[in-house]
């Protein structure tokens, strides 16, 4: 397995350096906008049916100027040679696990995870006989001891969803070549603060809907892998992007590409803030779980996984005790316009949610109860606001009023 210790990997150079034109000149390269597209002679067409015309177009579901442009930057942004954009998170999730997994086969995932991928191989998979065990991610001794024969894929997310427990990147990595599994992250979380394919993943997923594009105004997703695996995904016979369907809308690609530009400023930014109101809080007493803080479990995992220069993440989660409390925390910080109740990541605002009764709520109580999920916890993602200082005198005065603090 190579071993390219992150210092050595310099995401946004390899963005910065991809340069496109428009049809016409332009700094931006043009849309196309058709769902299907001409041929001069037929024989060209049959070849780029059978995927052999480079530079050809056929049909949009396939492929389209736009989606190559916008996954050629995000294979830069992860070191892979290959890159596949999805119209959802869970649209790669999904075709992720359904090109690596026939019936009778068997996935070890953590068992903190966004809930709609939970929800998927617990419900989902099992109609077609595959199985999933949900482990503590966190203990490769754990995580090898469920891996079966059956066993094909390692799934984790680097900083998991909501609890933000750090996987052992390069530890999974082993265990996955060990056993001639593939490892799966889910990297949506900390885009340039961790390079997954570098510590040895197979596949590393991002939900662009969240940090990559930024405004929370697209929902999409990519898959960045080898280009042998990506051929598969996009096979005209049996690649599960190509087959079911989870196409990206070229007006949709050209805004996350746009978007994913300025990435690098803000994430150092997020980070910035985040940190800022994690110390700040952890001194004021408050139970605060941010990766970045000496008190996180995984503080040491995750400095030796990062790129320093962008820190560690926007996201950390403030526990308040109990649910009523959660809600009336919130509400109270959306009237004082500190951000907005609501789900999702990666705004250029503060989001908050309960995730026990959002993002999580497809997981059962009992399972909250027994990963350490409790009804009090607020997920914060946080916003890039200027002055992060004003920020937390706000917040605070939110929680003396309700005698949080």
């Amino acid at each position: 397995m190579e071993n390219l210790h992150p210092e050595a990997f310099h995401p946004a150079d390899h963005i910065q350096d991809l340069q496109y034109f428009g049809e016409f000149g332009g700094v931006n390269p043009s849309i196309s906008d058709s769902s299907t597209y001409t041929f001069l002679s037929a024989k060209t067409m049959f070849d780029t049916f059978e995927g052999n015309a480079e530079g050809c177009y056929l049909y949009s579901r396939h492929s389209s100027p736009m989606n190559l442009y916008l996954g050629q930057a995000l294979a830069a942004l992860e070191g892979t040679t290959g890159a596949n954009v999805t119209a959802s998170g869970m649209g790669a999730i999904t075709s992720v696990l359904l090109q690596l997994c026939a019936s009778g086969d068997q996935i070890v995932s953590s068992r903190t995870i966004y809930g709609g991928t939970y929800a998927f191989m617990k419900n989902v998979l099992p109609k077609w006989q595959i199985q999933t065990h949900f482990v503590d991610i966190t203990k490769l001794d754990v995580v090898e001891a469920a891996i079966t024969p059956q066993t094909k894929i390692l799934y984790c997310e680097t900083v998991s969803n909501p609890l933000l427990e750090v996987a052992d990147i390069q530890g999974l990595a082993l265990l996955a070549k060990k056993y001639n599994l593939k490892l799966v992250v889910d990297n949506t979380f900390s885009p340039l603060q961790v390079a997954p394919a570098q510590w040895g993943a197979d596949v590393v997923i991002h939900s662009l809907t969240k940090f990559i594009n930024g405004s929370s105004d697209t929902v999409g997703g990519v898959i960045c892998s080898s280009q042998e695996f990506i051929n598969d995904l996009r096979n005209v016979n049996d690649g599960a992007c190509m087959l079911l369907g989870p196409t990206m809308d070229s007006l949709r690609s050209a805004s996350i590409l746009k978007n994913l530009r300025t990435l690098h400023i803000r994430m150092k930014q997020h980070s910035h803030n985040a940190l800022y109101l994690a110390t700040r809080f952890e001194e004021d007493g408050l139970k605060v779980v941010y990766p970045g803080l000496q008190s996180h479990p995984s503080h040491a995992l995750f400095t030796r996984q990062m790129n320093p220069e962008y820190g560690y993440g926007g996201m950390m989660t403030l526990d308040v005790g109990t649910l009523d409390r959660a809600n009336a925390l919130m509400e109270l910080m959306q009237h004082n316009n500190l951000g907005y109740l609501a789900v999702s990541l990666g705004f250029y605002k503060t989001l908050f949610s309960a995730p026990g009764t959002s993002t999580s709520s497809e997981i059962p109580l009992e399972e909250q109860h027994e990963m350490g999920l409790t009804d009090g916890l607020i997920r914060f993602s946080i916003g890039l606001d200027n002055d992060i200082e004003r920020t937390y005198q706000k917040m605070t005065d939110c929680m003396r009023q309700l005698g949080i603090l």
